[in-house]
């Protein structure tokens, strides 16, 4: 188990974590205090607990936005795939065209020999 010591707002925590996590620990808390820490230059210090409250709904409220754009994209990709061709479909739709030349060409010949 590993061991993160961790900076918000000038305070240490030190936070238990997985073995490998504590890179991805650390970039949290930066993102995490540069939010507490732009509250408590708007707001001055209102204590500790009501800033970390505060910057935890706005980075929720970020990841309910992040999660929304998510779904839309999803539901975007979902309408193209309805109207893109099934794969394949390009090859066919070549193969007739060809066949179709062929076939004009052929018909070209007889009205000009005609």
């Amino acid at each position: 188990m590993g061991q993160v010591n961790l900076t918000i707002n000038g305070r240490n925590y030190q936070i238990a974590c997985d073995d490998g996590q504590e890179e991805h620990l650390v970039r949290l808390s930066v993102y995490l205090d540069k939010r507490v820490r732009e509250l408590a230059e708007g707001m001055g210090q209102i204590g500790d607990a009501r800033l970390l409250l505060m910057a935890g709904l706005l980075v929720s409220d970020e990841l309910s936005d992040a999660y929304a754009d998510v779904e839309a994209l999803r539901k975007e990709r979902d309408q193209l795939a309805k109207r893109t061709p099934p794969p394949g479909a390009d090859e066919a739709a070549t193969e007739a065209l060809e066949k179709l030349a062929v076939r004009l060409e052929a018909i070209a010949d007889r009205v000009e020999r005609a």
